[in-house]
């Protein structure tokens, strides 16, 4: 494949991190913007935290609860949210774990280099 080709279920592409226990990621960092390959495991849960950049995410198999400035949102396969920049943010796997496509912009820096820890979604 080229290299601005990519394929959602080979977890050799991308920057791999680990963002918590049960939490992995596989990063695709852009100019102008970043996608984030988020598999949770059941039950699996992120940190409340916030950044600079805007952040849309998709769950695209799975089910999980979005915690979005101190309210949860149940959310599951085929449903999207969209976090503003600054805003506190988390988010918890349900039974089955779920799938997540995050998309940053600009990117995250913090992403941009491999290693663990840096919250999810």
């Amino acid at each position: 494949m080229s290299q601005d080709f990519f394929d959602l279920h080979d977890l050799t592409q991308g920057l791999a991190r680990e963002l918590g226990p049960g939490i992995n990621t596989r990063i695709f960092a852009g100019d102008q913007a970043m996608l984030s390959v988020v598999r949770m495991a059941p039950h699996a849960s992120g940190k409340i935290h916030n950044h600079d950049e805007e952040q849309w995410g998709v769950c695209l198999e799975g089910d999980a609860v979005r915690i979005q400035e101190g309210k949860e949102f149940p959310v599951k396969a085929g449903q999207f949210w969209r976090t503003p920049g600054g805003v506190m943010h988390g988010i918890r796997a349900g039974a089955n774990g779920a799938l997540v496509l995050d998309i940053f912009a600009p990117p995250r820096k913090a992403y941009t280099k491999a290693g663990t820890g840096f919250g999810t979604g």
